[in-house]
């Protein structure tokens, strides 16, 4: 007997070859497994990595190198030729007996006050904004888009305004406290002497508490309603609910918003250089703007560069303080 097969036809196993075929190549990955699962997060990374390099840590290192060396306008062509000092640099700026120490220390204290100020401000009034506006009523939208305004505005062109309203002679801040409600005996001057600190701060204020409105609004979302309703039941005012609830549970959210304020408030230079210029008054000589000073105008690199690297050096030691506290703290919270 003859078993004739067509060849147009398969039989079952070259269908089942063919059917593994196909889950195999279905299987295939397009781009093989090490580069996809384990070197595209690198890739990914790579330009961030680079431009932190380029921007930050070279620039950090040579600013570090430079503060060894006697680098004055003499060397600016070749700095590399500057004599190496040590720590000579460190020494003139920590020695407070000495007319470089003593201002660079006036610079700190200042700093240091204004810092605390206007950090505190800030926060209180974007606390204070952000609890307001989780009430609903007509023009909330309006308002807060409104209170957002000073963080959207460009920096130089909000501070450049301020040191017109602040202006003896034509200012609005004169014209409103002098003319209109006769507060003042005379036009105040804000830009030079005692007040250029409280004008320093207003500014700094009037530019920061936007951002603690804003975080501290996106904290507030995530506190249930039904807190607040079971402690108005239960008899509790606004101060206890604010105290007992709210402050409580924003706690993780004001751990990193006060630390975020105090760097870039302590960092700050934009604000006294555009508000003051390049020689600020001495009671609004933060120490951002000394440094500066001290690089830029006398020509001192190599001196400029100890005063920052021991400003990193203090900023450094106080984030690490400040994160071991609020780290222990929210520790023990969470064990009781």
């Amino acid at each position: 007997m003859t078993v004739t097969v067509s060849p147009g036809r398969t039989g079952p196993a070259d269908s089942g070859e063919s059917v593994g075929t196909k889950d195999a190549r279905r299987k295939l990955p397009r781009i093989p497994d090490r580069i996809r699962h384990g070197g595209l997060p690198y890739l990914l990374l790579l330009p961030a990595v680079v431009l932190e390099l380029l921007i930050h840590i070279v620039p950090m290192a040579i600013g570090i190198v430079m503060s060894f060396r006697r680098l004055t306008q003499f060397y600016i062509r070749n700095w590399g030729e500057a004599p190496w000092t040590a720590f000579d640099n460190y020494k003139f700026a920590v020695d407070f007996n000495a007319p470089i120490g003593e201002a660079l220390l006036n610079s700190f204290f200042v700093t240091c006050v204004f810092t605390v100020l206007a950090v505190g401000l800030s926060w209180l009034f974007g606390v204070a904004a952000a609890i307001m506006m989780q009430e609903n009523f007509r023009g909330r939208g309006l308002l807060r888009a409104v209170f957002l305004t000073p963080y959207a505005l460009p920096v130089y062109a909000a501070v450049i305004t301020w040191a017109f309203m602040f202006q003896r002679d034509n200012g609005l801040i004169n014209h409103v406290l002098h003319d209109q409600l006769g507060l003042t005996d005379e036009p105040s001057f804000w830009l030079i002497g005692d007040n250029s600190f409280v004008a320093l701060v207003v500014v700094a204020v009037w530019k920061s508490w936007p951002f603690a409105f804003l975080i501290v609004m996106a904290g507030l979302q995530n506190i249930p309603r039904e807190l607040y309703e079971a402690a108005a039941i239960d008899g509790a005012g606004v101060w206890q609910q604010i105290r007992k609830i709210t402050l409580p549970f924003l706690r993780p959210v004001n751990q990193v918003l006060v630390l975020v304020l105090f760097l870039w408030t302590f960092n700050d230079f934009n604000t006294p250089y555009v508000l003051f210029g390049r020689a600020a008054p001495e009671a609004a000589d933060l120490i951002s703007v000394h440094i500066y000073q001290s690089s830029f105008v006398t020509w001192n690199f190599g001196q400029g560069s100890a005063m920052s690297v021991l400003l990193l050096l203090f900023l450094l030691a106080v984030t690490a303080v400040y994160l071991l506290l609020t780290t222990a703290r929210g520790r023990k919270s969470a064990d009781a």
